[in-house]
């Protein structure tokens, strides 16, 4: 166990957000704030606007460079990668990081969907499919590492109150989507003849968020190695449709902002390409008289479907479905299965439950409950005013890096031709569960409590 701790990147991930968000607490009852080193990318409209940010702030992003490749290469070197090969890969990372980052703040960046995470993805998948990179670089290509960091720091930037905030219906409505979606991807990926394994990661990936589901699933099932970026691809696939889709259709159907922001939220697949589509529709809002509502509506009623309805199934999925392929889909002995003396199904050690369950689920947990603890000592705009801009928003800013990190990775370690062997079945699979978001998101969001978001905000 105590190897675990110190050689698992879900505890790592668990050391560090934790890390981060406890520093941000100290700096902030002492009266400072982490925002110095949480830098990132101004507005600018211009080069120039650009070029005078950083001319200004070079010595902030020097020194959180140092920050992430300091704590970076120490676990990793724990862990045993090679740090000759890691070192290099992470420059290439951050410097990438720090490019994507100022392109996702150029003033005209929402009009061409230039979100910077959803620019990550695309620009590691045209490096990685059409230039290509040494494998060698792949050490510092951490796609789990990032984002397992990444939904930890998550976890202080929601706490607990928030989901009381934002009442019953988000979660009604969340838990409607990703049971009913789950379910579909999963037996129409069965009747296709896949791996029930890479069924259930596909379904993950389509019902609650694409990439940090899929990756979270497939350890808990035990996939294969091919599995989680299968699903990941059909993510970045269908995300990238729905950035268009999904504001279009709000536009033809004249949706108030914060309706269209919950039907993006209950119908995308990851949370950047969602969040480039609520901001895109919503600055559509504020300047089209005919439509209602603003950017913040979409926003705000697209988080709370997603980031917060939606997201916390991760780890509700992640439980039930180590359990599930530990009792049910193993073999009698494997992973710790024990015959049991009349020869019928095996008896699983509860350790290897424990095993499988993701760990970086409790650093989640744990971070939401410690900012829920302090913000329980203010009120709500107490909490806006003073604890958010100086405790908060330096850990949301982090977290923002760690998912740049981990959407360039995703794109630079997922290549096509390699996933071509899996066939247009998990694609079928998928898509299902494509058309079943869409149809059950318009209909709760719009149909049903489309009052209820468009009244959200007043």
């Amino acid at each position: 166990m105590l190897g675990d701790l110190l050689r698992k990147e879900d505890w790592w991930a668990i050391w560090l957000g934790l890390g981060i968000v406890l520093a941000a607490w100290i700096a902030f009852a002492s009266g400072t704030s982490l925002r110095w080193i949480a830098v990132s990318p101004a507005a600018w409209t211009n080069f120039s606007e650009l070029a005078a940010h950083f001319a200004a702030a070079w010595p902030r992003y020097l020194a959180q460079f140092a920050l992430w490749l300091a704590v970076f290469s120490l676990s990793v070197r724990i862990m045993g990668v090679n740090l000759r090969e890691f070192v290099p890969a992470f420059v290439f990372v951050y410097v990438a990081a720090v490019v994507i980052a100022s392109l996702g703040t150029w003033t005209y960046a929402s009009r061409y969907n230039l979100e910077a995470p959803l620019v990550a993805l695309l620009l590691g998948l045209l490096i990685s499919n059409v230039i290509g990179l040494p494998r060698w670089l792949d050490a510092g290509f951490r796609v789990e590492y990032y984002i397992k960091t990444g939904i930890v720091l998550l976890g202080a930037t929601l706490p607990f109150t928030l989901i009381v905030w934002a009442g019953p219906v988000a979660i009604l409505q969340a838990t409607i989507v990703a049971v009913t979606t789950f379910l579909v991807i999963y037996f129409v990926g069965k009747r296709l003849g896949l791996d029930r394994r890479l069924c259930a990661v596909l379904g993950a990936g389509g019902s609650v968020c694409g990439v940090s589901a899929s990756i979270a699933i497939a350890g808990a099932v035990n996939a294969k190695k091919e599995h989680a970026p299968i699903a990941i691809t059909m993510v970045v696939i269908w995300a990238v449709v729905m950035i268009f889709f999904l504001p279009l259709a709000s536009r033809a159907l004249g949706l108030h902002a914060g309706v269209a922001g919950a039907w993006i939220g209950n119908s995308e697949f990851a949370d950047a390409a969602g969040f480039a589509a609520a901001q895109a529709y919503g600055n559509l809002a504020e300047q089209l008289p005919e439509i209602e509502g603003t950017a913040e509506d979409a926003v705000n009623t697209f988080t709370l479907m997603k980031v917060v309805g939606r997201d916390v199934w991760i780890g509700i999925w992640a439980f039930i479905l180590s359990i599930v392929a530990t009792t049910r889909w193993e073999e009698a002995g494997a992973a710790g299965g024990k015959a049991d003396a009349g020869g019928g199904r095996a008896r699983v050690d509860a350790r290897v439950i424990w095993q499988r369950f993701p760990k970086f689920v409790l650093g989640f947990a744990a971070a939401s409950l410690f900012v829920t603890a302090i913000a329980s000592g203010y009120t709500r705009e107490e909490f806006d005013a003073v604890v958010a801009p100086d405790f908060v928003a330096p850990v949301r800013t982090l977290r923002t890096w760690a998912f740049v990190f981990c959407f360039f990775s995703i794109g630079l370690t997922t290549r096509f031709r390699e996933l071509a062997s899996a066939g247009a079945k998990p694609f079928w699979a998928f898509t299902s569960g494509v058309v079943v978001n869409v149809i059950i998101g318009f209909v709760l969001a719009v149909l049903v409590f489309g009052s209820y978001w468009a009244t959200l905000g007043t």
